[in-house]
């Protein structure tokens, strides 16, 4: 037998066809639909209007049991095929096992780009908590996303959210004094594009630098690829021997091994006409031929604390936020020599 009401046979009008409609995200659209603060009163009533428009119902049943605190982790990873992201996986693995929490994994579409959305589909899966690593968001806006579903925000601070990260600004001072105390005067700091919370390693350079005496020399990379950083080493190696650097302290070690195919492209050899230092300790620093000295951020350990600290939120979510720090260390390998 066919309904002859049309709304009975009409597919349900969603958070996610509002979003659509407006062009925002369906973030956004959840914090109008709350009452949550952040959102300007235009726009809260420019979403409502439109969800009115396009017939949608509040699910009340759904937000019944989003009143359950589900137990489900989400974990949002910024790119999978990076080192420090699939070891921060794995620590969080490690602290969920048997503890009866799903992990549900969401990963970046376009990495290393801040924007709306990023964690709406670990939101659509009605998960209790989403470890986020990493948000290139700004610490307004994360907060404003803490107050939609608890984060842990891992590899930066967050204040009023659970942070659990590595102390960047000793790890760059570590790489360069390394350089420093090995005779390099020249060092300059390869790294890409500025967003905030993501300055510390750039902060430790200049402080360390200045702490003796040395004019700190930023290289800009348009991205966090091994080709943005080759491209722009390239002008900063090809200056006359007594004015290029003599070492290059990266802002990873993806972005090393940018300057490093620069250095060969001139006809510059490793360590004997540069010195390199790159950030992450990933098992490529550790192949026979490259044997890259690098600061070691202990990735599979943050990603350990990280769950640690999602259980915790779960169970007692009144708690005030956390801030875990790791110390990092610097791995010395045959990439770093006095200067000739």
């Amino acid at each position: 037998m066919h309904s002859s009401d049309p709304a009975a046979t009409r597919k349900a009008v969603t958070q996610n066809d509002v979003a659509r409609e407006l062009g925002v995200s369906r973030t956004l659209v959840s914090f109008a639909m709350r009452g949550a603060p952040g959102v300007s009163e235009d726009m809260r009533q420019q979403i409502l209007r439109t969800a009115g428009l396009l017939g949608y119902r509040r699910n009340v049943e759904a937000a019944d049991l989003a009143r359950k605190r589900p137990t489900a982790v989400g974990l949002h990873l910024m790119d999978l095929h990076n080192d420090v992201y699939a070891d921060i996986f794995s620590g969080v693995q490690e602290a969920l096992s048997g503890t009866g929490s799903r992990l549900v994994i969401g990963v970046n579409a376009t990495p290393y780009r801040p924007g709306p959305g990023v964690l709406d589909p670990l939101l659509e899966s009605k998960v209790g908590v989403v470890i986020a690593a990493t948000l290139l968001d700004s610490d307004d806006h994360i907060r404003e996303l803490n107050r939609t579903v608890p984060l842990v925000n891992v590899t930066r601070s967050v204040p009023g959210v659970d942070s659990i990260h590595s102390d960047d600004i000793r790890g760059s001072r570590l790489a360069t004094e390394h350089l420093l105390r090995l005779g390099h005067r020249r060092i300059a700091h390869l790294c890409g594009p500025s967003f905030e919370g993501h300055l510390e390693r750039r902060i430790g350079y200049r402080r360390t630098m200045l702490a003796h005496g040395r004019d700190p020399v930023f290289i800009e990379a348009p991205g966090f690829g091994r080709s943005d950083a080759a491209a722009v080493a390239v002008e900063a190696l090809s200056a006359a021997p007594g004015e290029r650097p003599t070492a290059v302290f990266a802002h990873s070690d993806e972005l090393a091994l940018g300057v490093r195919e620069a250095a060969a492209s001139l006809g510059l050899s490793v360590p004997g006409d540069l010195s390199l230092v790159g950030y992450d300790n990933s098992r490529v620093a550790t192949l026979h031929g490259i044997e890259l000295t690098s600061v070691d951020l202990h990735a599979r350990e943050l990603g350990r604390a990280a769950g640690q600290a999602a259980l915790e939120r779960i169970r007692y979510p009144a708690l005030p936020a956390v801030d875990f720090t790791l110390s990092p260390t610097l791995v010395i390998r045959s990439s770093t020599a006095p200067p000739h």
